[in-house]
């Protein structure tokens, strides 16, 4: 028997309609995402965490010549804030990525492996972590929880 799966998300149409921390968030996202280390993909992402507590913690990613090495600007940030911050909730994270030279774009949102890097902080929280993912242009997709990405997720409650 054939299933299905739907996620929700919310599609905010431009910058105009978030409200003030959200364009705090999106502009502290884009201006780390300038000074992004990526000479090898020239693809640069920033990303942004509110916690809790208001503050803001910004990432960007970080390349290696041993591509393995390197980091994505959601896994430096979350990791940053819970090696910085372990008991403080994370209320909101918004990644805005694309090439360098880029003056128009589509949402980017986070990959598999910083998907599940979310969703491990989520699940220790005990709390959902709402995932903004933007381009360019401001066109942003939202959802409530990294769960609504990775529906078949994979968490300690397994082990």
């Amino acid at each position: 028997m054939d299933k299905q799966i739907t996620i929700n998300y919310e599609a905010i149409e431009n910058y105009d309609h978030l409200d003030a921390m959200e364009k705090t968030l999106f502009d502290k996202a884009m201006a780390i995402r300038n000074i992004a280390y990526a000479p090898y993909s020239d693809f640069t992402v920033g990303c942004a965490i509110l916690l809790e507590n208001g503050e803001i913690i910004t990432g960007s990613n970080q390349e290696n010549a041993a591509y393995p090495s390197g980091l994505c600007a959601e896994r430096t940030t979350i990791f940053y804030t819970g090696a910085n911050f372990p008991e403080v909730k994370i209320k909101k994270l918004f990644v805005i990525g694309a090439p360098r030279k880029a003056t128009s774009s589509v949402p980017i949102p986070p990959c598999g492996a910083c998907r599940q890097s979310i969703l491990e902080y989520e699940a220790k929280q005990k709390d959902e972590i709402e995932i903004y993912f933007a381009s360019l242009d401001g066109e942003i997709f939202k959802t409530k929880s990294i769960r609504d990405l990775v529906p078949f997720s994979f968490d300690s409650s397994y082990l």
